[in-house]
């Protein structure tokens, strides 16, 4: 599998990434589906410490254990469970992300992390000691590197402005067109990494579309999405999958590294991978795209 290089630093992130949130916390479940990922070439895998309250992380430390080196993990930081764990709370704090950190890495067995990412953001947030606590951990060599996880384009700016993130997670897709206008063209110009999510958009842009529509999606209505999705299923009935042409469309993005999709099966993680190494779509399947579904962009998440 092709990889591409994650911003300015020495990571080269497969094109596809697995988001581990599916996972489960059976290993009989999901130690065969990071196997095949694996073997599929696939070296880059996502998690978070909220997933699974840590459980997650623990998956993978375990399975991990004997080859550690040969892969990128990315986890991130923010939200902290409640008494109870029946929700979270918001904790950008310096003092929170270096304890959490030491949690982070007890859970993965491992003495760093490759890509240490902040769980989403504000401007409320005391950016720059948020920052300082990212700067240090890779001063004491916990963290390779770091980014956020976002999609707000104020809070993006602010660190494009002044930290040393590599990369940006953030949803993405055929559907969901917003970081197109204000975001992506940015974080290019300066040398900063998207990694992308939800490229499918929740099985619309999949070959099961018809079984998802039952609602509308962000800005569509359930109407428009019955006009939209049979129409881009056209454009490529030649050439690509829907699935295909959904994962290809993320890829086509000059400032897009890598396409993050969660898999519960190992026959997930095949046609995934599939789909990603299948050919990159034409100017002219673009285009149409474009005219097709909306240049839709953030009127919220400011």
């Amino acid at each position: 599998m092709k990889k591409r290089q994650l911003g300015s630093s020495d990571l080269y992130v497969s094109i596809l990434g697995l988001g581990c949130m599916s996972l489960g916390t059976d290993e009989k479940t999901a130690f065969p589906i990071l196997e095949a990922a694996l073997e599929q070439g696939i070296n880059y895998f996502d998690t978070a410490d909220l997933y699974d309250f840590g459980k997650n992380e623990q998956l993978l430390g375990q399975f991990f254990k004997h080859n550690r080196e040969d892969i990128i993990i990315a986890t991130k930081v923010g939200n902290k469970w409640k008494d109870g764990q029946t929700n979270w709370s918001w904790d950008a704090s310096k003092d929170y992300i270096k304890e959490a950190v030491k949690q982070s890495l007890k859970r993965l067995n491992t003495d760093y992390i490759d890509l240490y990412q902040l769980h989403g953001g504000t401007l409320e947030d005391n950016i720059k000691k948020t920052i300082e606590a990212f700067e240090e951990l890779k001063e004491e060599g916990f963290i390779r590197y770091y980014g956020i996880s976002s999609i707000r384009p104020n809070v993006i700016r602010e660190y494009i402005k002044h930290s040393s993130i590599v990369s940006v997670m953030m949803q993405y897709s055929m559907l969901d067109r917003r970081p197109e206008e204000e975001v992506l063209s940015q974080l290019y110009r300066n040398g900063i990494s998207v990694v992308t999510r939800g490229p499918v958009a929740k099985g619309l842009l999949s070959e099961n579309f018809r079984n998802k529509l039952t609602a509308g999606y962000l800005d569509y209505t359930l109407e428009e999405l019955q006009d939209i999705l049979p129409k881009l299923k056209d454009i490529f009935a030649d050439t690509h999958s829907l699935t295909e042409a959904a994962l290809q469309f993320n890829l086509a993005a000059p400032a897009v590294s890598s396409v993050i999709a969660g898999a519960s099966s190992v026959k997930q993680i095949v046609e995934n991978a599939k789909a990603i190494n299948s050919e990159q779509l034409s100017l002219k399947e673009i285009e149409l795209v474009q005219k097709i579904t909306k240049a839709n962009t953030y009127l919220q998440h400011r």
